[in-house]
């Protein structure tokens, strides 16, 4: 399978990996298994079968060309398409056995995901899975670049085929003794003169906390920011600040967590995948997973 890779589109992995490494020949190389000199005679081929300048040369560095990067964009996804079905066609067939890279969001390290992978390892003894667990766009990232076969996103990734499978409510998350943690509900605006505690800038639930705010009519005074949610609740918990978290599955020591009214709160979570073209395993895997997922609102 390898020689007939060769045969169909090694300028174009090249390329492809070239992009996916920073423009790094020497990452791309390694990714790829193989010489640096070998990516640089596919790459000039490919310049000169398409007749247009694909790197810019600056000494031992390159950067991709403005037509480079629009190539890499139209065919990544055509390219992980092709080598799938590679893959499925030298399969043995067996959904049995065989490997399933499988990501989750660091947020869902407990309950429902451990609980359906092991279900899944149990029906399924023979099959190895390779898990990630990371930040959303980290997962978007290895989606896209087929280091993934399935993944868990919040929220779903629009330039990758998913299917929606919940929702995840997002509350105030209060210090025990504020003066607002008694209460069964509050309006967001109630909390305008508090300070937040949140994500970092580019997180999505970071963003929303902002966007929501604002539509509120304040702009959140965020004076600590941290990625893991379950530090976030111990500051919280500590009186560093307020914040707006997905509910948890079980209470925090020390932590009020309040609804708020007025405009639904919510994430929607997915299960995404690269390409339309799955291993009989990865079909085995996703058929599971889409029978025994549920559509939660909390």
């Amino acid at each position: 399978m390898d020689r007939l890779r060769l045969e169909i589109a090694p300028q174009l992995d090249a390329l492809v990996g070239l992009a996916a490494c920073a423009e790094s020949m020497t990452e791309a190389a390694t990714a790829l298994g193989v010489s640096q000199s070998s990516i640089s005679r596919r790459l000039h081929t490919l310049e000169q079968l398409l007749g247009i300048p694909l790197l810019i040369r600056d000494g031992r560095n390159v950067r991709l060309t403005a037509q480079a990067r629009s190539l890499v964009d139209d065919v990544r996804r055509p390219l992980l398409e092709l080598h799938r079905a590679l893959d499925r066609a030298v399969d043995d067939g067996d959904p049995e056995t065989g490997t399933v890279r499988f990501g989750f969001p660091l947020t869902m390290g407990a309950g429902l995901v451990p609980e359906l992978l092991a279900g899944f390892r149990n029906r399924h003894p023979r099959v190895r899975l390779e898990l990630k667990q990371a930040h959303g766009a980290e997962l978007l990232d290895d989606l896209r670049s087929g280091e993934l076969d399935l993944a868990v996103t919040i929220p779903p990734a629009t330039d990758l085929p998913h299917r929606v499978i919940g929702t995840q409510t997002i509350v105030a998350a209060l210090p025990q003794r504020h003066r607002l943690a008694g209460r069964t509900e509050i309006g967001l605006a109630e909390l305008a003169d508090d300070v937040f505690i949140a994500n970092p800038a580019y997180y999505n639930l970071r963003q929303l906390t902002e966007k929501w705010c604002g539509t509120a009519g304040f702009e959140p005074q965020i004076v600590v920011e941290i990625t893991e949610f379950a530090t976030i609740r111990e500051l919280v918990e500590r009186g560093l600040g307020v914040a707006l978290l997905p509910a948890a599955d079980d209470a925090t020591p020390g932590v009020c967590e309040v609804p708020i009214t007025g405009a639904l709160l919510q994430r929607e979570i997915a299960l995404a995948w690269p390409s339309s073209i799955f291993s009989p395993v990865v079909e085995s895997m996703f058929d599971y997973l889409m029978r025994n997922l549920r559509r939660p609102t909390s």
